[in-house]
């Protein structure tokens, strides 16, 4: 089963390709090595979850982190040649929009983690980094970097 058939048994729909929004891309690539740039939770580019994430709002950021990873996907699989060129998950870094007391980052951070180790498997499970900042670009209640490592160069737009 491909990626995309796991994304749709998931109800899943991967959002089009958009281009950056400032002076940037949003990946770069070395070898079979891609670095994503961050992802925010955006639906129809418009951002779904704002402000400092707390204890009462860990679901929240939960589902706020997995939109970011949808994101994120997206740009891969164009960049990439397509999900099913990934031969690794390598790493996940979440910036979380954090109130000063909070210390859960780890559990925000899941929702791409979990989602990633459910479509690649094995090939999912990566290092990761869970960050807690003071504020995040208009507001985003967390933003995600995905690092992966390719199969065939040759299928990258990059």
């Amino acid at each position: 089963m491909t990626i995309k058939e796991r994304l749709a048994q998931m109800g899943i729909e991967l959002p089009p390709f958009t281009p950056p929004i400032a002076n940037y891309v949003c990946a770069s690539r070395c070898g079979r090595l891609v670095m994503s740039a961050g992802n925010t939770p955006r639906v129809d580019g418009v951002l779904q979850y704002t402000g400092h994430l707390s204890a009462d709002r860990v679901d929240e950021g939960y589902q706020a982190a997995r939109r970011c990873a949808i994101n994120a996907l997206a740009v891969l699989d164009d960049l990439c040649g397509g999900l099913d060129n990934i031969a690794h998950i390598m790493k996940v870094t979440g910036y979380i929009n954090s109130e000063p007391d909070f210390i859960d980052q780890p559990k925000v951070l899941n929702g791409a983690s979990d989602l990633l180790v459910e479509l690649f498997g094995e090939a999912g499970r990566h290092a990761r980094c869970a960050v807690g900042m003071a504020t995040l670009g208009g507001g985003a209640a967390c933003e995600i970097t995905i690092d992966v490592e390719i199969k065939d160069e040759t299928l990258a737009k990059i």
